[in-house]
């Protein structure tokens, strides 16, 4: 259904207040153990949720462009759902402390000195290795010392400026200023992103390739897509380009779909998959080192499975942890890739939406297609109607006139008759 965006039309107006209710539930790994971890032991986790929330999403400063183009800022919105969840916001769970784990493997290779600095640090902010703390705080910040310390003396070194939480940077912000195709002169170019924060390419890999901004901005692809079709796009959040690969055909309230999928290879190392080379250093596949990304640090497809939606993106938020010389609070973590939580964002075709859609993508197309057999059999009827009262008109006009002979002659063939009225005529 996407095609080239014009103002007040249908498909403007999905793009710019997207009508389908979305939602996000979250998943957190609640660690049962972290006295035991740091001793290098094995984690144990339970898993906690869905935590759920119902994601809004406007676009604003919506400028078109003389080239053909349209740049937007989209805000998004996260409102707690307590009738979705399995729990609340103030329930408490513990999760490693990114502040410290984290910043402790960057930290590895720099002078023992320092290392013995930052540890101090965090002594002074009371920062252990692992955060006991309320769901909603986890999630969309809480007020952090050692935040503020380093936000003031190292800025930029911590993608937050405020307080400290896994989703801080999505709640209430937008996704950058996106530069896409409208398709008004090339219907195949239509969403596809010109530029994204006035970038044509990142800075955030190896290689120009993994560098590259492919695709949409991940919410409409051009039209007229088969089978070999590929929906590339580009996620702000993974700070990276992805494409989604054709899997089967479905069905949804009647209307013919093709169901895409995120193919093996998407978080396969560099050693499985030489293009993901530029996204290395890698661990092993199913992990993408996302550390240079300044929201994120390791990302993998969930442990589990999800029920197929018309729309599901599945994300999980790893930790990679391991004893740093210098740095107690590390303790004697064993190397390990710590799961902290999983997500996914859904959204389904629902309410007048559905029967708009039912309406131009089935009915519509199914009534144009009987029409043109009963426009076909009405067509043909009118040429044999029309040949028959031709030919009995052309029969009529030939056949001879006998009115005119008398009275008791009786004829035995039209040639009989034809002589007759001849004779008499002389």
């Amino acid at each position: 259904y996407a095609y080239s965006i014009p103002k007040n039309d249908l498909t403007y107006t999905m793009w710019k207040d997207i009508p389908v209710p979305f939602f996000m539930s979250v998943y957190f790994f609640n660690v049962l153990n972290p006295a035991e971890i740091l001793k290098g032991e094995k984690p144990m986790v339970e898993q906690r949720g869905p935590y759920v929330y119902r994601k809004q999403c406007q676009k604003e400063n919506i400028t078109f462009h003389p080239n053909g183009t349209v740049s937007y800022r989209e805000y998004r919105q996260y409102h707690f759902e307590p009738s979705m969840s399995a729990g609340n916001e103030s329930d408490v769970v513990t999760i490693p402390n990114m502040l410290v784990l984290g910043a402790s493997v960057m930290m590895e290779n720099l002078p023992y000195v320092l290392r013995l600095m930052m540890s101090a640090t965090f002594k002074t902010f009371k920062e252990g290795p692992f955060l006991t703390k309320p769901v909603g705080e986890l999630m969309w910040g809480y007020d952090s010392g050692l935040v503020d310390f380093l936000n003031k003396y190292l800025p930029g070194m911590i993608p937050t400026s405020g307080k400290f939480g896994l989703f801080s940077e999505f709640n209430n912000s937008n996704t950058g200023l996106f530069t896409v195709f409208t398709g008004k002169d090339d219907i195949r170019k239509v969403h596809r992103v010109d530029s994204w924060n006035g970038l044509t390419e990142l800075p955030y890999w190896r290689t120009a390739q993994s560098n590259m901004i492919n695709g949409t901005a991940g919410q409409m692809w051009p039209p007229f897509m088969t089978k070999e079709s590929t929906l590339p796009f580009y996620s702000p959040d993974a700070c990276r380009s992805m494409e989604l690969v054709y899997q089967r055909p479905g069905e949804m309230y009647g209307i013919p779909l093709y169901r895409y999928v995120a193919p093996k290879t998407l978080f396969a190392n560099g050693t499985d998959y030489a293009p993901n080379e530029g996204f290395c250093p890698c661990r092993q596949s199913g992990l993408l080192n996302v550390s240079s990304c300044p929201h994120i640090n390791f990302l993998s497809e969930p442990h589990q499975t999800g029920v197929p939606l018309n729309v599901s993106i599945r994300l999980q938020l790893n930790l990679y942890m391991k004893k740093v010389s210098g740095i107690t609070e590390t303790g004697k973590i064993s190397d390990v890739v710590m799961p902290m939580i999983w997500f996914e964002e859904n959204g389904y075709i629902d309410g007048p939406i559905v029967n708009t859609f039912r309406t131009n993508l089935v009915v519509l197309p199914t009534l144009l297609e009987y029409l043109q057999y009963i426009l076909i059999g009405l067509g043909l009827a009118t040429i044999i109607v029309a040949a028959v009262v031709y030919h009995k008109v052309k029969v009529k006009l030939n056949q001879p006139d006998h009115s005119n002979l008398p009275d008791g002659i009786k004829c035995s063939s039209a040639e009989e008759k034809d002589s007759l009225l001849q004779d008499d005529m002389n």
